[in-house]
């Protein structure tokens, strides 16, 4: 069964909200503290949800609707880059700070309006903790993959429809 464009966009933002949740959760839960990789990625989930749910509304407008879900290929496509630079960069660091996330989140002032969600509060080699053998950047990496699968696959999907 395959799923409509607007169908497989609210999905790719359920699944992209699911994954900050499920981080919120376990840092929360059992104490998983986020690196500034960490809560950037997060950051970036949240972009790629809120571009996939404006895709599926705009549906009826094909330039909107390519636009849209377009810019939340583009995200996905970054939160793998973040994910992969995280494992095999930020964590061979001491210090994740004054790296590229780092600055974003202060310069945004995320960090202190929402710090339950964007606080940095471990380092990135702190970070690394795995999660049933492997380590959360690579799950991040491959979330997005997906997220990035599933809007590619729904714009190509809607080739050739007729929007009106």
């Amino acid at each position: 069964m395959q799923l409509s464009p607007r169908k497989t966009l609210t999905a790719v933002a359920a699944l992209a909200a699911g994954a900050v949740a499920l981080a919120v959760f376990l840092q929360f839960a059992f104490g998983m503290e986020p690196c500034a990789w960490c809560t950037f990625q997060r950051l970036i989930f949240l972009a790629v949800a809120a571009a996939a749910l404006l895709a599926a509304s705009l549906y009826r407008s094909r330039p909107a609707f390519v636009a849209a879900g377009g810019l939340a290929a583009l995200l996905a496509a970054g939160g793998i880059w973040a994910a992969l630079y995280q494992q095999f960069v930020a964590s061979k660091a001491d210090s994740c700070v004054y790296t590229f996330a780092d600055r974003f989140l202060l310069r945004t002032g995320l960090d202190e309006k929402l710090p339950w969600l964007f606080e940095a509060t471990a380092s990135c080699a702190e970070a690394t903790v795995p999660l049933l053998g492997v380590s959360f950047a690579f799950w991040s990496a491959g979330l997005f993959a997906v997220l990035l699968a599933l809007t590619a696959g729904a714009l190509g999907s809607s080739q050739g429809k007729a929007f009106a």
